[in-house]
């Protein structure tokens, strides 16, 4: 006999509830939605990464108001207004002071005084312009209304060659030279500065650095054009044209350079040179000058023909770690970030250290206290450098104001004021450039040795003891 097992057993014949199914179906219809909306998600995602912008207005060569590029690149004007911000760092940046408006300066915030932290600068530029107003840097939304009002503008009749790197001026160089920047550019050197500053109405803009159609980058400064085929040659790249020739990566610092430099007014008509014929270091910059008999001015105590660096980031970024390893301006001022599907560049320019999750750590697998930290130390070792490199100077040019006070002249004054425009040159060197040595640490700890080496024997060129 055979044994069949029960329908019980069997689990056959079991009846279930009829909201068991209501479920499995409500929760089939609602995976299935979930999919649908994911599914639908990665296609908005897609389309937007398709469409990185919409063309709401049209762009042309004459439109410089970024508000109007903002219509359509909203996401890149919005951080692009952030440089209002003001934000000190340990070694840099700026507080908001505030002051009262006058008729003669509106501004109600400035940045605190460079001077009053540092009288010792008063000393180095003595005789000139900056040893009356020398502020700590501020973001891009200031640097035309900065420049404006600055007291400098009361000591000395500055040319309209300022407005260079002061404004948005790619239009009106293309106005006034009839389609060529280059004679544009000529004819706004000439100018006074207030005269220029009839031309322009706003900072630096979204035209500066791209194309209205292709939104590539450019370069629209003839300086740089100019000055970039200068070194260029000097290493034996002949004919160089950098919108031509340059890549996509080296363009995201070149478009920076155009104005992060050292630069000199040359001749009556103040056309704006980029000393690099010679190289970009400190002594090759220095040498040229020399060769071409250039002073900014006589130093007021020593009587010394003396130069006023001016922010040569490029040249100083050009010698370091960074730059050999191919990383670019805008990676670490201006890094990349995602809004939904898109990958657009940060228009809030802005120290690294206010921003290391994207700036630094995209490269730097380290904590962020731990590269602030490393920064920071740098930053350190090369303040302290620059005090003593600043004590060394000041010494030499107290020590010629005295010579000369007692009459001294002669052979052994003229070698010290040499020695004073050398080291001169080196200290202002770092001391303008606005990454208190982060840029090139080795680099800059070798311009500040000199500069006390050569202050120093100064001193002993006084006492009759040159050691060349």
């Amino acid at each position: 006999m055979s044994y069949r097992p029960s329908e019980e057993q069997t689990g056959s014949g079991v009846r279930l509830p009829k909201y068991f199914y209501l479920g499995v179906a409500a929760a089939s219809l609602g995976a299935t939605a979930i999919v649908l909306l994911l599914l639908l998600n990665i296609s908005q995602r897609k389309a937007e990464a398709l469409n990185p912008f919409f063309r709401v207005t049209e762009l042309t060569e004459e439109t410089v108001d970024p508000e109007v590029w903002g219509k359509n690149f909203p996401l890149q004007y919005d951080s692009y207004r952030r440089t209002v911000d003001m934000i000190r760092t340990r070694f840099g940046g700026s507080e908001a002071l505030p002051r009262t408006p006058t008729q003669a300066d509106s501004r109600s915030l400035v940045a605190q005084s460079k001077l009053e932290e540092d009288p010792r600068l008063k000393i180095i530029w003595n005789g000139y312009a900056f040893a009356e107003d020398f502020r700590e840097e501020r973001g891009h939304a200031y640097m035309l209304m900065d420049q404006t009002f600055t007291k400098r503008q009361l000591v000395v009749k500055q040319p309209g060659t300022c407005i260079h790197c002061h404004a948005s001026t790619y239009a009106i160089y293309k106005k006034l030279g009839e389609g060529d920047i280059t004679k544009g550019f000529e004819r706004l050197n000439q100018m006074s500065y207030f005269e220029a500053r009839e031309h322009v109405d706003h900072p630096i803009a979204c035209i500066d650095c791209h194309a209205p159609q292709t939104m590539s980058l450019r370069i629209t400064r003839p300086a740089f054009i100019e000055g970039i085929r200068a070194y260029k040659a000097s290493v034996g790249v002949l004919d160089y044209n950098v919108n031509d020739m340059a890549s996509h990566q080296e363009m995201r610092t070149y478009v920076c350079a155009q104005c992060h430099v050292e630069y000199y007014f040359k001749g009556p008509e103040k056309r704006l040179v980029y000393p690099w014929g010679k190289g970009l270091k400190v002594e090759d910059i220095l040498a040229t000058y020399d060769e071409e008999g250039f002073s900014d001015w006589t130093h007021a105590a020593t009587g010394a023909g003396v130069l006023k660096a001016q922010h040569p980031e490029f040249e100083t970024w050009s010698q370091g770690i960074h730059a050999r390893s191919g990383v670019a301006c805008a990676d670490c001022h201006m890094p990349y970030k995602r809004v939904g599907a898109m990958k657009i560049s940060d228009h809030h320019v802005r120290s690294p250290m206010l921003n290391i999750n994207r700036a630094c750590q995209t490269c730097h697998h380290v904590e962020e206290e731990e590269l602030l930290a490393r920064v920071e130390h740098i930053q350190q070792i090369t303040y302290d450098l620059r005090d003593k490199a600043m004590n060394a100077l000041v010494a030499l040019i107290e020590d010629i104001q005295s010579a000369t006070g007692k009459g001294q002249a002669g052979p052994a004054v003229d070698r010290a004021r040499e020695f004073h425009r050398q080291s001169q040159f080196r200290v202002d060197f770092v001391e303008s450039e606005n990454s208190m040595g982060f840029h090139a640490p080795q680099e800059t700890a070798r311009i500040l040795g000199e500069a006390m080496d050569l202050a120093r024997q100064g001193q002993l060129a006084l006492m009759g003891r040159d050691m060349d």
